[in-house]
């Protein structure tokens, strides 16, 4: 219940939810002033140019580090990111982002610690197979030594992964220094949620969405991607924001 409800609830506070509430309210008192305002906050959260700058707001000073400048760790731990199941009798698991994996390949393979963990990502109620399991098979089909790999079980999101990390570390009898393999903008959030839980991460942020470039014009016509990557930043600076009231 409380994975729904943390999906559901930020839709309130996000722009699709905001712009549904102002349309039902415009309509039901025949305010055209709240329809307007409504086709203003959809038309602004669907530019580049608002949410590239909240999406780098939120990546922060995040940079792509050199693999081999990172420091050696007990394990280098990839947050699992999401993958979907393509239709047909085969029920093949595509990838939806593939850089925190192949960031983790390259770490182990640079002797940056000696085992590489995967999260076992999934979805309440779904008979998709765990997507750690998944990304051992593959990493172990590249080449990369079987006892090496490790996941965890089930988890459906970043403070549930960073619990399972923590006792598999321990059972393992491993130290308390990893390496966090995660997106940029959700780095912040999910060392703060390792460090909870007695881990010492070092970020290795990947799959940067906020760079940033000259002004277009372009960036002031509205588009679908853009308002995507507006609501991932806002749901982003909800969940800190979330995490620290908790902390408290």
């Amino acid at each position: 219940m409380m994975f729904y409800l943390s999906k559901i609830l930020p839709l309130f506070v996000l722009p699709i939810g905001i712009v549904l509430l102002l349309l039902v309210a415009g309509l039901w008192r025949r305010s055209w002033r709240l329809i307007v305002i409504a086709a203003l906050v959809l038309a602004v959260s669907s530019t580049s140019a608002v949410s590239r700058r909240l999406m780098r707001a939120v990546e922060g000073a995040a940079a792509r580090i050199p693999v081999q400048d990172v420091a050696t760790a007990d394990a280098i731990v990839v947050l699992s990111t999401g993958r979907v199941v393509a239709p047909g009798p085969e029920r093949v698991s595509e990838w939806t982002d593939a850089d925190r994996f192949f960031a983790g390949i390259a770490l182990l393979r640079a002797g940056k610690a000696p085992r590489l963990i995967f999260t076992g990502g999934t979805v309440p109620g779904s008979a998709a197979r765990l997507e750690g399991d998944v990304l051992t098979e593959t990493a172990v089909s590249m080449g990369i030594a079987s006892e090496q790999v490790l996941t965890t079980g089930a988890v459906v999101n970043t403070a549930e992964e960073a619990i399972a990390v923590a006792e598999l570390l321990r059972r393992s009898g491993a130290g308390a220094r990893i390496i966090l393999v995660t997106s940029a903008f959700h780095m912040s959030r999910a060392a703060h949620l390792f460090r909870s839980v007695g881990l010492s991460p070092t970020p290795f942020p990947v799959d940067f969405s906020g760079t940033a470039g000259a002004f277009s014009p372009l960036d002031l016509l509205p588009s679908a991607g853009a308002l995507s990557q507006t609501q991932i930043a806002l749901r982003e600076m909800y969940g800190r924001a979330y995490y620290r009231v908790l902390a408290r």
